[in-house]
């Protein structure tokens, strides 16, 4: 295929969160990003100019909803306004990273269900569809009354990892805890290998507390894989645990690098060798440590639009070693 996209209807914009990543999409795919700006007035209200005309396009809108989460959020739902408005044919949001999404269900009285507010506003301001990562719960699909396509991580996570040898019966995928088996399981699959799990209990927020591991992982080298790190409290005293019980190396891997407060320093001084994650969150240089790897999905996420846009199957791209 050329470079340059053939179907003229297809636009592709970015937002303020994740430029980069937009850059290397609208390239994937062969078209230019749509030209628009996003400024703040001086109150810290949005202001959103789209300066070319849209109507009866296709539109992509790139923006992950990571920190600042609500600015970034705000800047979606007035873009996708101003799109609405200005007769977008269809809207398509592309959100690598779904912000709110812990806040997924009730734990306990009087807790609001963000992750469904967030699915309401965007649906609310005129969304047709919706193209995400790796949510915290696969159930947040069923939020939306719009088409939602999850793509999963695992399969760019599993090629990383099968291009260095790391597979077979010698490797451990772990989860972290519970919640993330099936996750664990899939990436297992694809790199043929066992799985243990870590029992921890959390006494409270973005505070965890490893108990004892679920599976055999002495003499073997341990991957670790989450939908995201935020402190890196899990992840670094799971891989110390893994370490004391004899692992001989370990490795940790997520789709979102959230890495909020002391997250870099925890992870340079525990037990993981490297740190596998994905561009779905802009990570400026200053913060990419010497044990961080990054994996993109842009092309993951070009192919995605691509499909879409062409009325082809998602599916295939739920599989390790595509063809992209």
């Amino acid at each position: 295929m050329s470079n340059h996209y053939f179907d003229p209807r297809l636009k592709i914009f970015a937002l303020n969160s994740n430029k980069p990543l937009a850059e290397k999409i609208a390239a994937a795919v062969g078209v230019e990003l749509g030209k628009c700006t996003v400024k703040q007035f001086s109150d810290g209200e949005i202001q959103v100019n789209i300066e070319e005309s849209i109507r009866g396009a296709h539109v992509y809108i790139i923006q992950s909803t990571s920190s600042p989460v609500n600015d970034n959020l705000m800047e979606l739902l007035i873009m996708i306004d101003a799109l609405k408005r200005a007769s977008a044919k269809t809207i398509n949001v592309v959100m690598p990273y779904y912000g709110y999404a812990r806040q997924d269900r009730k734990a306990r009285a009087r807790e609001p269900i963000t992750a469904k507010l967030v699915a309401n506003m965007i649906e609310k301001a005129g969304a047709d569809r919706l193209v995400t990562l790796d949510l915290h719960a696969a159930q947040i699909q069923g939020f939306f009354d719009i088409p939602v396509d999850h793509l999963m991580g695992a399969p760019l996570i599993a090629n990383y990892f099968i291009d260095r040898g790391i597979k077979g019966d010698d490797v451990v995928v772990v989860s972290p805890d519970h919640g993330g088996v099936t996750r664990a399981r899939k990436l297992a699959e694809f790199l043929k290998a066992p799985i243990a799990i870590i029992d921890k209990r959390r006494p409270r927020a973005n505070v965890a507390e490893v108990m004892n591991i679920i599976g055999d992982v002495e003499g073997k080298t341990c991957v670790i894989i989450d939908d995201m790190i935020d402190t890196a409290g899990t992840i670094t005293l799971a891989a110390n645990a893994l370490k004391e019980a004899g692992a001989t190396s370990v490795y940790a891997s997520c789709t979102h690098p959230v890495l909020s407060g002391p997250a870099l320093q925890r992870i340079s001084d525990s037990a993981i060798e490297h740190l596998v994650v994905t561009d779905s969150i802009n990570l400026p240089e200053e913060r990419k440590i010497d044990k961080l790897d990054e994996i993109s999905v842009c092309d993951l996420i070009a192919e995605a639009i691509k499909r879409i846009h062409e009325n082809k199957p998602v599916s295939p791209l739920f599989e390790s070693k595509v063809n992209l």
